[in-house]
């Protein structure tokens, strides 16, 4: 349960939130757009690293499907949006678990190699437009705006609010998964994975059962990012996209939803608002970073100790 001060820090994240489309220019409020979007899938990518305590370097794979699955089912056979999210949620879904049932045993670097070895097979299979549907490098433009009961979805505003209420499906899903028996499982194998199998808990179940959960929340994630810019392409999901994502949840703190949603305003924002700097931002960026990690290790707004799996902090 949340406390006073929790509720009032909530309410007054969510009403900005709520006033920020209409006080922003067109390009901030893109900004915002994909502040949303990435905090969706960065929470997402929280539940197999920060819960899960695997170290998933290929969680832009999902993403991908479900923006691509969006893309495909519009622009080649007509579908309209809204009826695609179904699929972008199942099929990263099944991707997910198919993905981890054979790798889920493994810890640390030996998972965490994996992973990126398949999110670089991921973007090479769209760029060689694997059944003539990816597009290949180019990617697929033309992405029809949605419509709901005859009105069209088209503008920027729209597009913002449908990014705020992804964010505030995944953030109830996130607090329930916290105070549910899955959850709990989740912790007791952060904790210890052999004392959790001994107690009779089906470790195996719930690792798949996180990669499945958060490759769901990265494919409708996906499904607003193809909206935003009516278009996909395989750079949007790459290797890099997959680091931005694994470092949001380092920096800003694993098991903290508090920590997630500042660690993506850290990584994302922050670079946007001195791209005046152009290449220079980088460098002060990469400092930052650095500084953080060294005086903050367990992020800027860290979960309670207990919550982080043990191998990520070492006394």
């Amino acid at each position: 349960m949340m406390n006073n001060k929790q509720k009032i820090l909530y309410g007054a994240f969510f009403l900005t939130l709520l006033v920020l489309p209409f006080v922003l220019n067109s390009r901030w409020e893109s900004v915002a757009t994909t502040f949303l979007i990435y905090s969706a899938v960065a929470l997402s990518q929280d539940i197999v690293l920060g819960r899960a305590g695997m170290f998933d370097m290929g969680h832009a794979i999902f993403f991908g499907l479900g923006a691509y699955s969006t893309a495909i089912l519009n622009t080649v056979y007509g579908v309209p949006i809204l009826l695609t999210i179904p699929v972008a949620i199942i099929l990263p879904l099944v991707f997910g678990i198919v993905l981890a049932a054979p790798i889920v045993h493994l810890r640390g670097d030996y998972l965490l190699v994996t992973t990126i070895g398949f999110n670089i097979v991921f973007t090479q299979a769209l760029k060689n437009n694997v059944f003539g549907l990816t597009g290949g490098p180019n990617g697929i433009f033309g992405i029809a705006a949605p419509s709901l009961f005859g009105y069209s979805l088209s503008s920027q505003t729209a597009i913002y609010f449908m990014a705020f209420f992804l964010l505030l499906l995944t953030l109830f899903i996130i607090r329930n998964l916290e105070t549910s028996k899955i959850g709990r499982a989740l912790h007791y194998i952060n904790e210890d994975s052999l004392a959790s199998e001994c107690v009779g808990i089906n470790t195996r179940f719930y690792r798949l059962y996180s990669f499945g959960l958060s490759a769901a929340i990265a494919g409708l994630a996906g499904v607003v990012f193809a909206v935003q810019f009516s278009a996909v392409s395989p750079e949007a999901f790459n290797f890099m996209q997959s680091v931005l994502f694994f470092t949001i949840v380092l920096v800003g703190g694993p098991s903290s939803i508090e920590g997630v949603l500042l660690g993506t305003f850290f990584m994302f924002v922050l670079p946007e608002m001195f791209r005046q700097f152009a290449e220079a931002r980088y460098l002060v960026f990469g400092i930052a970073m650095i500084l953080i990690m060294i005086w903050r290790p367990r992020g800027i707004w860290p979960a309670k100790f207990g919550r982080i799996p043990k191998y990520f902090f070492k006394d």
